[in-house]
C-alpha cells in the first residue's frame, strides 16, 4: 500500500479509536469517580481533538506543489505538531488542577472493576492503534502520524497507571493514591508535549538531516571517481519530502557535458538511497594545482 494511502488509513483509524474510548472512559469516570479516570478521559478527548488536527493536516501535506508553494505543503505536518504539542499540555494542565481540587476533598473511588475494564479495553486497542501507527511511520516518515503516535503511547501510559490506581485506591481504601497517580499523568502529558514541540520545530525551522544521513550522502557522491571534493551541503524535510543540496568538484579540464553527466551520476545513486528525496547538485570545477 502507497504512503500516501497509509497515513490517511493511519488518521481514521486514530480518530475512531479516540471516539469509542471517549465513549468508554466517560461511563468508567461516571461510574468510579475516579480522578485518575478522570485524568485519562482528558488526556483521550484531547487525543480526539489532535486527531482531527492530524487528519486536516495529512491531508494537506499530500496536495502536490503548486504554483504558490513549489516546495510542496509539507509544512503543514510540522504545523500539525505543534498544535498538538499545545493540546497536550493543555491537558496536563487542567489535570493538575482537578487534582488540586480533589486533593481539598478526597473521595474514594467506588466500582473499581467497571475502571479496570475500561483500562484493559483502552490499553488493547490503543497498543493496536500504536502498532500500526509505528508501521505507518516506518513506511512514510510522517511527522504528524509520529507526533499523533507519541500522543496515543502517552495515553496508553495513562491508561495502564490509570488502572492501577484505581485498583489500588480501591483495594487499600486510599484515596490519595488516586490523585498522586493522576498528578504522575499529567507531568508525563507535559514531558510528551515538548518532545513532540521540539519535533515540530525541527521541521519548521528547517533542522539539517541526522547526522548520519548527512554522511551517507556525502559518502555517496565522495564514491564517485570523477568527483574530487563536496562541499556547501544543505539538508531539511518538508513532509514526505528530503530536500539535499550539495557541491561536487570534479577535473577542471572536462567538458560542460561530461561534468554535468557526473552531477547526473551523483543524483541518481543519493535518489536510490534517499527515495522520494529532491536532490539539487552543483557542478564546480576543481581548483587549479
Amino acid at each position: 500500500m502507497e504512503p500516501q494511502r497509509l497515513m490517511r488509513l493511519a488518521t481514521v483509524a486514530s480518530m475512531s479509536t479516540a471516539l469509542l474510548l471517549i465513549v468508554a472512559k466517560f461511563v468508567a469516570w461516571r461510574l468510579t469517580d475516579s480522578v485518575s479516570m478522570l485524568s485519562s478521559l482528558v488526556d483521550t478527548s484531547l487525543d480526539l481533538v489532535s486527531s482531527f488536527v492530524t487528519f486536516l493536516a495529512v491531508r494537506q501535506a499530500l496536495v502536490p506543489p503548486d504554483e504558490d508553494h513549489r516546495f510542496g505543503h509539507g509544512k503543514a505536518e510540522g504545523l500539525a505538531g505543534l498544535i498538538q504539542a499545545g493540546f497536550i499540555a493543555a491537558s496536563g494542565c487542567a489535570l493538575l488542577v482537578a487534582i488540586v481540587e480533589r486533593l481539598g476533598n478526597p473521595k474514594q473511588v467506588r466500582e473499581e472493576g467497571i475502571g479496570l475494564a475500561v483500562s484493559a479495553l483502552a490499553i488493547a486497542l490503543t497498543l493496536c492503534l500504536v502498532a500500526f501507527q509505528k508501521y505507518v511511520v516506518r513506511r512514510s516518515g510522517s511527522l504528524a502520524i509520529n507526533a499523533d503516535m507519541a500522543h496515543y503511547s502517552t495515553d496508553l501510559v495513562a491508561t495502564l497507571v490509570t488502572g492501577a490506581a484505581v485498583f489500588l485506591s480501591g483495594l487499600l481504601n486510599q484515596p490519595l493514591i488516586d490523585s498522586g497517580v493522576a498528578a504522575l499523568v499529567a507531568l508525563y502529558l507535559m514531558h510528551g508535549a515538548l518532545k513532540v514541540a521540539r519535533e515540530s520545530l525541527d521541521v519548521l525551522m528547517d533542522r539539517e538531516l541526522p547526522a548520519e544521513d548527512g554522511r551517507k550522502i556525502e559518502a555517496i557522491a565522495r564514491a564517485h571517481p570523477g568527483v574530487k571534493d563536496v562541499h556547501d551541503m544543505k539538508t531539511r524535510s518538508s513532509g514526505l519530502t528530503r530536500f539535499i543540496q550539495l557541491h561536487i568538484e570534479v577535473d577542471r579540464d572536462l567538458s560542460v557535458v561530461l561534468g554535468h553527466a557526473i552531477g547526473l551520476e551523483v543524483q541518481d545513486e543519493i535518489a536510490r538511497a534517499f527515495p522520494a528525496a529532491e536532490i539539487i547538485i552543483h557542478v564546480d570545477p576543481a581548483p587549479a594545482p
